[in-house]
């Protein structure tokens, strides 16, 4: 059956998933819409309640800063959290990219997942944080090196928790976008600097890894 998923006066209709065994809880996923085709890695057990969405930058990708999320997927479904590596249909292109993750909640609903967060990288920052203003199912978004443009809903994103995550030495998009978010978002909000850290925050990949991990442990609830 079509769903169908709305972001302003952009309409979306999934037309079919297709779902690829790679490992053990690991699948690759297709999505075919009426807007373009994209995939995604699905990291997933059944029983899950509990489901993250990432995404990367401007120009898509399913790996993430310092190619976190490879690990994160894995790590997450430790503490039962699935989660979906998701490419963009169409790249740098922020209403798309929104509806892209809308698309992927509803799917996720479809398997009996409940509640989400999202992570995003750069552009991906202002991604998750408008499609975290746009679905209830939402309740924690977490950005690295996130950019400003394109966040001006932020401050309707509470009740539902917050991270910035932002490298010191961040040459791409300055640690000041970081900064400029949070000072429009409202609590629960939490801004931390990565000292030395590039756009990627290589530097401090494990700490990157595990504060995002922390994050989406202590605000995503199966109560």
């Amino acid at each position: 059956m079509a769903k169908q998923t709305v972001e302003e006066e952009l309409t979306l209709t999934l037309w079919d998933v297709k779902i690829k065994d790679l490992r053990r809880d690991c699948y690759r996923i297709r999505f075919e819409t009426s807007r373009g085709n994209t995939q995604g890695i699905l990291h997933h057990k059944e029983g899950n309640v509990l489901g993250t969405v990432m995404v990367g930058g401007s120009g898509g990708g399913l790996d993430g800063p310092a190619s976190i999320y490879r690990d994160m997927g894995p790590n997450l479904l430790e503490k039962n959290i699935s989660t979906l590596r998701l490419d963009y249909r169409h790249s740098n292109y922020l209403e798309e990219c929104v509806l892209d993750i809308l698309m992927s909640i509803e799917f996720m609903k479809g398997m009996d997942m409940q509640k989400f967060g999202l992570v995003g990288w750069s552009f991906g920052g202002a991604v998750v944080i408008d499609a975290g203003v746009a679905s209830e199912d939402v309740q924690a978004v977490a950005t690295v090196a996130s950019q400003a443009y394109g966040t001006g809903p932020v401050e309707e994103l509470a009740p539902k928790a917050l991270l910035l995550l932002h490298g010191t030495a961040d040459r791409a998009l300055p640690p000041a976008c970081s900064q400029d978010i949070y000072s429009r978002a409202r609590e629960p909000k939490e801004l931390v600097f990565l000292e030395g850290g590039n756009h990627g925050i290589d530097q401090k990949r494990q700490e990157m890894m595990e504060r995002i991990e922390t994050f989406l442990a202590a605000h995503l609830s199966a109560e």
